[in-house]
């Protein structure tokens, strides 16, 4: 599909194309395909099933996942020490692929779903909050409220002076 005639997801086979597509690019990547590449040795053979379970579950709302996805994200970070810049490069991919194949509502959900996962993936795994990413939910209308970095820059600034009662 090209960007002449983008349509929306629509079924699994799509999203099939769209992670075969993306995992392509990504292993491709400077900064991702050694990640994907090297360390986690990722057989799409093997890994593509299971995702596309998981993304016909965030977009489609069809099928099943019931997997851990955070347990093997947490073993890849322990191997390859995951940086908030990762995050940020797996959604600029993601993001780009979408958008090169599909438009639609099903199309934002997964660029919206891809990044709330990204951004959240992030925090927990390096502890340190994805900024780019942040103001792309915020900027897109979806409130991150304490995880947000523009609340933590205001919460840990210089205490507040509050007003002695009168007496």
């Amino acid at each position: 599909m090209s960007r002449s005639d983008p349509r929306d997801l629509a079924d699994r086979a799509e999203v099939v194309e769209l992670l075969g597509d993306f995992y392509l690019r990504a292993f491709a990547d400077d900064l991702l395909g050694p990640v994907f590449v090297d360390i986690a040795q990722m057989d799409l053979s093997k890994h593509l099933p299971a995702i596309t379970d998981f993304w016909c579950k965030a977009i489609l709302k069809e099928g099943e996942y019931r997997n851990n996805v955070f347990e093997p994200h947490r073993e890849l970070h322990q191997l390859a020490h995951l940086e908030p810049r990762h995050f940020e490069r797996w959604l600029t991919l993601w993001h780009t692929t979408i958008d090169d194949r599909h438009a639609g509502p099903k199309a934002d959900l997964a660029k919206l779903q891809g990044a709330r996962i990204a951004y959240s993936m992030c925090r927990m795994l390096t502890g340190e909050l994805a900024t780019p990413i942040a103001d792309w939910l915020e900027a897109t209308g979806h409130q991150l409220g304490v995880h947000s970095p523009h609340r933590q820059a205001v919460r840990t600034g210089p205490p507040r002076r509050t007003a002695r009662p009168r007496s």
